[in-house]
């Protein structure tokens, strides 16, 4: 007959053993808490899919290129290519 020993005194690898065989599985069952997002929150990703959906893209240049040059843009632009343009 084995005597008992505790199990703090036992090696890690009798620990190991001890732990392993008290052990279960979940089986189909997922142990992780889920929760449902609120519809009220700012999501990201659902803004973007919102955007795709109405037939454009979601992308920060294509908006850029979109929208109108301001009228202080277009009286700067002659000039900045006369310094720049090459003789």
């Amino acid at each position: 007959m084995n005597k008992y020993v505790s199990l703090d005194k036992r090696s890690k690898k009798a620990q190991r053993e001890y732990h392993a065989k008290k052990r279960r599985t979940w089986g189909e069952l997922n142990p992780v808490t889920r929760s449902v997002p609120s519809g009220k929150t700012y999501n990201r990703k659902k803004e973007k899919q919102r955007l795709l959906r109405a037939g454009g893209t979601c992308s920060a240049t294509t908006e850029a290129k979109r929208r109108p040059a301001k009228s202080s843009e277009m009286d700067l632009m002659p000039i900045f290519f006369l310094l720049f343009e090459k003789k």
